[in-house]
């Protein structure tokens, strides 16, 4: 196991447990994902906050690890044949952490696939519609006159809402009776569409009675709960 001061972005955020996994990351829709993964799976970590109020993410240290200056991103200093591995990319980071434990993705071929393409649904889907719903109806764009944009979005983002109520009818997860990255992956963007978001009535959410029903038994988890806040933010 090699030393995780091998890598730059110790320097700024030091590692007080070097022999466990290293996140860095911030309570968003996509950091807590990998937060939640953690917690589900009881792996020995250690978070460190990225302020965006500071602008940690565009430090010279941070970009060491992940170039595209976004969290979450990690370092496992037990990674593949022992060597330690930082990688980026929050779905990346679900699939690496259910391999290496055999946790939370079917280990079954197809199933694992079908698992891994509602992953994929949210994160080339539900995650930048559901945060251009944000950006249009409480951040800088709820200024814009032209009201077309938010509107393009909010139909955006119910038509996929209408997708996962189809998926979840019948089911108690995404991908049946099993839990899942599937699951993880979704729900802190579910859940911050109609809380931070403040969207619940802009996308009509509780028509969608089951992933409102799939949405409260996520939350209720207690490894969620954790999840949802860590890191703590200032």
């Amino acid at each position: 196991m090699t030393d995780v001061s091998d890598f730059p972005i110790t320097r700024r955020w030091p590692a007080t447990h070097p022999d466990r996994l290293q996140l860095y990351s911030l309570n968003t829709p996509n950091g807590v994902k990998v937060s939640i993964m953690l917690e589900e799976i009881g792996l020995p970590y250690e978070a460190h906050l990225v302020d965006f109020g500071k602008d940690d993410q565009k430090t010279p240290e941070f970009l060491s690890l992940n170039p595209n200056g976004k969290i979450p991103a990690i370092i496992d200093p037990d990674g593949p044949g022992g060597e330690p591995i930082g990688l980026f990319e929050s779905g990346a980071i679900l699939l690496y952490l259910a391999d290496k434990t055999g946790r939370l993705a079917p280990a079954d071929p197809a199933q694992r696939y079908e698992t891994l393409q509602w992953v994929f649904f949210q994160v080339g889907g539900v995650g930048p519609m559901f945060g251009q719903v944000g950006y249009f109806h409480k951040f800088a764009g709820r200024e814009l006159a032209d009201k077309r944009p938010l509107e393009r979005y909010v139909a955006e983002s119910r038509r996929l809402l209408e997708v996962l109520d189809i998926r979840l009818a019948g089911r108690t997860w995404m991908m049946g009776d099993e839990y899942t990255i599937a699951d993880i992956s979704l729900l802190g963007w579910v859940r911050n569409l109609i809380t931070f978001y403040e969207a619940r009535e802009l996308v009509d959410f509780d028509h969608y009675e089951y992933v409102s029903a799939w949405l409260a038994r996520g939350l209720a988890r207690p490894a969620v709960q954790r999840g949802l806040e860590i890191p703590k933010r200032p």
